[in-house]
């Protein structure tokens, strides 16, 4: 398991793309605030060493580069308040969903809207709390789930209703789906310095305004019983992502509602971890020839 503390991955001054152990200064815990890393070398999911040399972030990325990641796994209604909004009852067992990996996106990136996506409203945010897989997991018991933890970020799972609910044919995968709807970081956080995921504030502002204000506590199914459920009989991979679920406060319950327009910012928050801020941005389709 890790070796670092807080994992970041980044385009540095020297023009080179690094996994590295983000230095703060005292009292910061927002790791979109590292200027410099300690260049982590060997595999992140097997033998690495963190370096002493240290190198300068020009651009935070996803934390994990596209070919580190196994699958995107997400949890709905997972937060009780926020199944009381959507007028759903308490789910008995995780609402499981998957995003496709192409729908990952770094910690400042825009949120690209396809054409496809801008024929109706609907589009809406919802901040969560992301568990990385560190070590292959099956029939794990939740007293040890998380101990196969590497870290945590923060994470967006952007959304489209009218896809979602109307358009989708009864799945949620379209309408969650597209290129760029899932920006995380902007780092990991080890499990080591995160002990108890369950006691986090986690937040979403839009245009500076906070929307979303809740507590990881209100979870309905807590990080480590969901490793524990979805262990079951299915083997978890190093490099799996849990986005686990938003609290109350998106869009869609909110009267009238509040959907993400094109220039819109984006921030989600969690507490020990930092922030991401997308841009929403409506683009043209772009065949390829």
């Amino acid at each position: 398991m890790p070796t670092f503390s807080r994992l970041i991955r980044f385009l540095a001054k020297d023009g080179r793309t690094y996994y590295g152990d983000a230095i703060l200064p005292s009292g910061v815990t927002d790791l979109a605030k590292a200027a410099q890393a300690n260049v982590i070398k060997g595999h992140i999911f097997g033998k690495h060493d963190v370096t002493e040399q240290v190198a300068d972030v020009k651009l935070l990325l996803a934390p994990l580069a596209r070919d580190d990641v196994r699958t995107v796994r997400c949890l709905g209604l997972n937060y009780e308040q926020h199944a009381k909004e959507s007028g759903m009852p308490i789910p008995k067992y995780p609402v499981l969903f998957y995003k496709p990996v192409t729908s990952l996106n770094g910690p400042f990136d825009n949120i690209p809207v396809p054409e496809l996506a801008q024929q109706a409203e609907g589009l809406d945010y919802e901040c969560e709390l992301v568990a990385v897989i560190g070590r292959e997991a099956r029939d794990v018991p939740e007293s040890k789930a998380l101990e196969y933890v590497l870290g945590y970020a923060v994470g967006n799972d952007v959304s489209h209703r009218e896809w979602q609910l109307r358009r989708g044919g009864g799945q949620w995968a379209l309408g969650k789906g597209f290129d760029g709807w899932a920006p995380w970081g902007p780092g990991l956080v080890s499990a080591r310095i995160i002990k108890d995921p369950q006691a986090l504030n986690i937040s979403t502002k839009l245009n500076g305004k906070t929307v979303q204000q809740s507590s990881t506590k209100d979870m309905i199914f807590g990080v480590a019983q969901t490793i524990a459920f979805l262990s079951r009989g299915t083997t978890l991979l190093p490099g799996d992502l849990i986005f686990t679920g938003t609290p109350q406060g998106v869009g869609s319950g909110k009267k009238p509602p509040l959907w993400l327009r094109d220039g819109d910012v984006v921030e989600v928050g969690l507490e020990g971890v930092g922030t991401c801020v997308n841009k929403v941005e409506h683009v043209k389709s772009r065949p390829k020839l």
